[in-house]
């Protein structure tokens, strides 16, 4: 789903919900991959081909190192396929962490769900190295290594290592970046017991999401990114 499509020398965001979106702005040219990867290595190889500047993978994360706290920011230099690393674009990595210094220069590992075990984000993390996981950084950067496009990942930590996620907020995503409703209730309904879980987690979503717009005060609506 593309909020607004690209021109030649934008700098394109991916996010994973509308959300995160806003957070940019309404200026911005953003896709909203609502964890399907598929889909969204389409979008970006359309995008790519009209000829962005770069592309940021951009919003929440959960987080893989112990040491790491909700609403930490984290500046991606590789995002980890098992043995298989992708570089960031390192000028940009530089940029985004001088402008961001209370920041994490890290390594992001990929999932196709949220990894809401905390035994299985122990386990990611040492497959991997990484430092944090989402759901779409992997795709852009296989996309934009492909097309020769820079990538960079700037996002925040909205559940820490030692926290595990509850089902309804497994489930609690739209393909189209929404709340599924629908979906979080239905899981309620099954569960009544996770909702002070769940109410946890919303409220430590909000810290990433305040961080994130923090960070896009500070870099405006290119996010540092390159120039054609």
């Amino acid at each position: 789903m593309t909020i607004a499509v690209a021109e030649r020398g934008d700098i394109l965001a991916v996010v994973g919900m509308t959300r995160e979106a806003k957070i940019l702005g309404t200026g911005s040219a953003v896709l909203v991959g609502g964890g399907d990867g598929e889909t969204l290595a389409a979008a970006l190889e359309v995008e790519f081909r009209r000829g962005v500047a770069g592309v940021v993978s951009f919003g929440l994360c959960g987080g893989l190192d112990p040491a790491l706290k909700v609403g930490d920011l984290l500046v991606g230099e590789q995002a980890a396929d098992t043995d298989v690393y992708y570089a960031a674009d390192a000028a940009w990595v530089s940029r985004l962490a001088a402008a961001l210094p209370q920041a994490t220069v890290a390594r992001f590992a990929s999932a196709e769900q949220p990894v809401a075990d905390v035994a299985a984000k122990a386990a990611l993390r040492r497959r991997t190295g990484a430092s944090a996981v989402d759901l779409e950084s992997l795709t852009v950067a296989r996309v934009a290594h492909r097309f020769g496009v820079p990538f960079v990942v700037l996002r925040a930590v909205s559940d820490a290592a030692d926290r595990a996620l509850p089902d309804a907020a497994k489930v609690g995503l739209g393909a189209d970046g929404r709340p599924a409703v629908g979906k979080v209730l239905a899981s309620l309904r099954s569960n009544p017991w996770q909702v002070g879980a769940l109410i946890r987690t919303a409220l430590e979503a909000e810290d990433g999401f305040h961080a994130l717009e923090r960070a896009c005060a500070v870099l405006g609506p290119r996010l540092a990114g390159p120039s054609e």
